[in-house]
C-alpha cells in the first residue's frame, strides 16, 4: 500500500460567534463567495456553511449551535462543550485541515516522522466524525488531529472521508464553484507565530508535510500544497509560517495566540486584487 500524501489542503476553518451561520453566510456573500448550506455535526454541537472553491478545497464557515450557558454546568452536554479544541477560540480564522485517509492512520505515519526527525510535532489517535447534511444525508469522516500540546490550529488536523468525499465536498454541479469574487482556489494561508517559536514549528510542519520548505528565511517559511482537485490558474497554495512583520500583526499575535492570520484568494484575471476584512479576519485577492 502505498503511502498517503500529508499536504493536500482540504479545508480552512472560520469560526463566528453561537448561532451565526446564516449571519455569516450573508457577509461572505457579500464578500463575492456563493456560499452553500451545511449542516450540523455529529453531537449537535456545531452547525457550518460551505464555500466550495474550484481547486477542490473549501471554507468552513462553523459555529457552535449554542454559547456555553445554554448547558447546565457539570452537564455531560457542558463538558462535551467545553472539551471541543476550539471552544475557547477568539472569532476568525481558527484552523486548518489537510485531506486524511480512511484506511491509514495519519497519526502513526506523523509520529514516525516525528520520532526520526526529532521533531516536537506529535497526533492524536484517530476519531470518529461527520456530519448531517441540511438534505438529510449523514457524512461520515476520521479525524487527525495534534496532540493539545501540538499546537492546534498552527499544525493542521486532517479529514479522511469514510463515506465518498463528494457529499461533504459538493463539487457538482460546477456552479457550486463559480463566485462573483471571481474566486478560483486558495494562493495561500499564513500563520503568525513567535519569533522564538519559528523554528520549531519549521521543524514541525515539515515532520507533518513530509518535505523540506521551498524557501526559508529568518522570518518566514513557505511550503508548496497540493489540491484535491486539478491546479487553477495561478499555481498552488502555499502554506506559509512567518513571524510578525508590521506592528499590527503583532499586536493581533499578542491578541490571539498563534495561528491564521490571513488567507489569500487566487482571482480570475478581470478582477481586481486588493485586501477585505471580514468582521473576525483578513482576505487577501491576489490575480491567478
Amino acid at each position: 500500500m502505498s503511502t498517503p500524501s500529508t499536504k493536500t489542503l482540504d479545508h480552512i476553518v472560520h469560526l463566528t460567534p453561537p448561532g451565526s451561520v446564516d449571519e455569516v453566510s450573508r457577509q461572505f456573500r457579500e464578500l463575492g463567495f456563493h456560499v452553500l448550506p451545511g449542516g450540523t455535526h455529529a453531537g449537535g454541537l456545531t452547525q457550518n456553511a460551505l464555500v466550495v472553491l474550484q481547486d477542490g478545497a473549501y471554507l468552513e464557515l462553523i459555529s457552535f449551535t449554542h454559547p456555553a450557558s445554554h448547558y447546565p454546568p457539570g452537564s455531560p452536554e457542558r463538558q462535551k462543550r467545553d472539551a471541543d479544541p476550539w471552544a475557547w477560540k477568539e472569532p476568525g480564522w481558527i484552523d486548518y485541515a489537510f485531506l486524511g485517509s480512511s484506511s491509514t492512520s495519519i497519526s502513526k505515519l506523523i509520529n514516525a516522522r516525528a520520532k526520526k526527525d526529532k521533531s516536537g510535532i506529535r497526533y492524536d489517535p484517530e476519531v470518529d466524525g461527520g456530519r448531517e447534511r441540511s438534505d438529510g444525508k449523514v457524512l461520515k469522516w476520521r479525524i487527525s488531529a495534534p496532540s493539545q500540546n501540538s499546537g492546534r490550529g498552527v499544525a493542521p488536523f486532517f479529514c479522511g472521508d469514510v463515506t465518498p468525499r463528494e457529499w461533504r465536498v459538493p463539487l457538482n454541479p460546477p456552479s457550486n464553484a463559480e463566485h462573483p469574487s471571481g474566486v478560483l482556489g486558495v494562493a495561500y494561508v499564513r500563520i503568525l507565530v513567535d519569533d522564538d517559536d519559528l523554528s520549531d514549528v519549521t521543524a514541525d510542519i515539515t515532520s507533518v508535510i513530509g518535505r523540506s520548505p521551498v524557501s526559508h528565511t529568518s522570518r518566514r517559511v513557505t511550503w508548496v500544497l497540493d489540491t484535491p482537485s486539478t491546479d487553477v490558474a495561478g499555481g498552488k497554495p502555499r502554506l506559509i509560517i512567518s513571524v510578525p512583520e508590521t506592528e499590527g500583526e503583532r499586536w493581533t499575535l499578542e491578541g490571539r495566540g498563534e495561528g491564521i492570520y490571513e488567507v489569500a484568494f487566487l482571482v480570475n484575471s478581470g478582477m481586481k486584487p486588493g485586501q477585505s476584512w471580514t468582521p473576525y479576519g483578513k482576505i487577501v485577492w491576489l490575480k491567478g
